[in-house]
């Protein structure tokens, strides 16, 4: 009875081994490999909306420059002031409000930035050398690439561009004290200066 009991459970568990055998192999792996592989790009639904919204990403527009925020740095070329052939325009190195007009008759003068991009006012001042220069007024019209700059005439906040104007002459008369005569005396004509900006070459190899 022993025996057969024995080889019972003998049988019993070699039957189980089977069993658990079987189902086992029946199991598949994962394939890790695959999925380690897969690519976004590569999914076609993740293609599908990438193409759909493509065109409308925005791009990061770089910094402005220097030469962006005050368009009117540079040097000028003048046909028809032939006292000024030659005109630059620099920052100063420690007010960005104000920049040095060099290569005028007057001397090396100074403007203030009143209207941006490139609207000064240039204050009666005297220079350097010593000579005194009147108030005015100096634009630069990026659209034509032209400097206009007027010395002898008060600066017009409400609308600087009035200052180029030309105005009818008005004559005053002096009464001599010594001689009883009248003079007519015409006031002194402000001084205009006309340039176009000297763009950068850019060498190309």
């Amino acid at each position: 009875m022993k025996k057969i009991i024995v080889m019972m459970s003998v049988i019993v568990l070699s039957v189980l081994t089977l069993s658990v055998n079987a189902q086992a192999d029946t199991v598949k792996p994962v394939q890790v490999d695959a999925v380690k592989g897969w690519d976004a790009k590569n999914n076609p639904t993740v293609t599908e909306i990438v193409d759909k919204y493509k065109d409308k990403y925005i791009t990061t527009k770089p910094a402005p420059t220097t030469a962006d925020i005050f368009p009117a740095l540079g040097k000028y070329e003048s046909a028809t002031n032939m006292d000024a052939a030659a005109v630059t325009i620099t920052l100063d190195a420690e007010n960005k409000g104000l920049v040095w007009i060099e290569g005028l008759p007057q001397g090396k003068i100074k403007a203030m930035l009143r209207k941006s991009p490139a609207t000064y006012k240039i204050p009666a001042q005297k220079t350097e050398d010593g000579k005194d220069v009147a108030e005015g007024t100096a634009l630069f019209d990026k659209e034509t690439n032209t400097l206009s700059i007027i010395i002898g005439k008060n600066y017009n906040a409400a609308e600087p561009a009035a200052a180029f104007a030309p105005e009818p002459v008005e004559e005053t008369v002096v009464v001599s004290k010594t001689t009883k005569t009248k003079k007519t005396v015409a006031p002194p004509k402000p001084w205009i200066y006309t340039g176009t900006k000297v763009e950068k070459a850019v060498a190309i190899n």
